[in-house]
């Protein structure tokens, strides 16, 4: 089996203005899907077939199957060597933004384009790369091409993605002094790209697929500055947490503010539903989560609703599992299950009112195309009718077999309720 970063070099001349794939025979991975637990999702509306699969779904309106889209391993980090770093070395490899599954066509847009953040902040190159999976899979969701320290810069955090070491905070915050000199973020000033290529892809993919923007949590945001970029064990913002709690919770104020404006930007500017990535607040325990990531969370969804009351909001922490039932009091409409909680048990954890999303083990796609059919049916069968977004319960993992992530996205568009 090839490897996925080698995937589709044939297709690289593909117009956006034709049909890449051929029809897929869907008949043969048509199962009927018969809900596991009875009264646990919200009876279905008959759906608008103006509005995406995705949105349909997530506000329990009567689809024929679950919307399917893929969370990536991270853009800023594909192109760097793996060889000297893991998973604990360097977390943020398996963060959730957004890298785009033809990667052989990414991967010359970074011989062109080596630096991570001229690709991020550049409309065309946006544009470019956020449409590469949809030209080949059209999934049901197209995330922008972006991360979630875009806003640092703006808010006067100077940054940068450096490859073979990821991002780099070049004056951590450590006190009083330094929350001060963060700025507002004030997206159409600082981040105008943003919104631009929101509005291009959203003519682009018209209503055939719902476009994602996206943000980081408070709490993650506030890890980066304060650690000064990725960490194993999180012993500066906890020590700031615990000894000087006045201090982050000014900063996660600031973040909370900003998050919430730069969500209606991009509501604004195209995006349909907005994931909020709060990848390190599982590193805090229960109590800790309440007083340093729940209320800011809870604050970024309130001040949206007021002002876009039907825009989905989705939210993502990995290994959340112990946090499921305080996720759902952020007040957001999806909850991201990632695959160490079993899909059955999150629902009934969350109740019928929570939209899921998730949970198909990444490593899944290393098996063969019998063992994805079989965990793909077992999710939905799970997850029950309506109200859930299929997708991985992490990113996509580097080498993962080409063949196999065509296979997951036949599979998923053949399923029917």
């Amino acid at each position: 089996m090839s490897s996925i970063c080698s995937f589709t070099s044939s297709i690289s001349s593909i117009s956006p203005f034709t049909s890449p794939r051929k029809s897929l025979n869907y008949n043969k991975y048509t199962p009927i899907i018969h809900s596991s637990l009875q009264g646990t999702v919200a009876e279905p509306k008959a759906s608008s077939v103006a509005e995406p699969l995705l949105l349909n779904a997530v506000r329990g309106e009567d689809v024929e199957r679950p919307p399917v889209w893929l969370m990536r391993q991270a853009g800023r980090n594909w192109f760097t060597s793996y060889a000297h770093l893991t998973n604990t070395d360097h977390a943020i490899l398996l963060d959730e933004i957004f890298i785009p599954f033809t990667c052989k066509s990414y991967q010359i847009i970074c011989e062109k384009h080596p630096s991570f953040r001229e690709r991020s902040e550049n409309v065309d190159l946006v544009v470019e790369i956020s449409l590469q999976p949809w030209k080949v899979f059209r999934p049901d969701g197209v995330i922008l091409f972006s991360d979630i320290l875009t806003p640092l810069s703006g808010m006067n955090i100077p940054f940068d993605i450096v490859k073979g070491k990821g991002p780099v905070i070049f004056n951590p915050l450590r006190t009083a002094d330094d929350v001060d000199q963060v700025r507002e973020f004030v997206p159409e000033e600082s981040v105008p790209y943003v919104g631009e290529a929101l509005t291009i892809l959203r003519k682009e993919v018209e209503n055939k697929a719902a476009v994602l923007g996206f943000v980081g949590a408070p709490f993650t945001l506030a890890s980066y500055v304060v650690e000064g970029g990725s960490s194993k064990h999180f012993t500066k913002i906890k020590r700031l947490a615990f000894s000087q709690p006045k201090v982050l919770h000014a900063l996660l104020q600031k973040f909370a503010t900003s998050m919430a404006k730069y969500i209606q930007y991009q509501a604004d500017s195209g995006a349909q539903t907005v994931q909020i990535f709060d990848s390190w607040a599982t590193e805090l325990s229960p109590v800790d989560f309440e007083e340093f990531s729940l209320p800011y969370l809870k604050q970024i969804v309130d001040t949206v609703k007021q002002s876009h009351p039907n825009l989905p909001l989705i939210l993502y922490a990995s290994g959340s599992g112990g946090l499921l039932e305080r996720l759902a009091l952020t007040g957001v409409d999806v909850v991201s299950l990632d695959w160490s909680v079993d899909m059955a048990e999150g629902r009934k954890r969350l109740g019928p009112d929570v939209a899921v999303q998730g949970n198909v083990d990444p490593g899944v796609l290393f098996g063969s195309k019998e063992f994805i059919t079989n965990r793909i049916n077992d999710v939905v069968k799970k997850a029950g009718k309506g109200k859930h977004i299929l997708n991985l319960g992490h990113g996509i993992v580097v080498g993962t077999p080409e063949e196999n992530v065509a296979h997951f996205f036949e599979v998923a568009k053949g399923i029917r309720y």
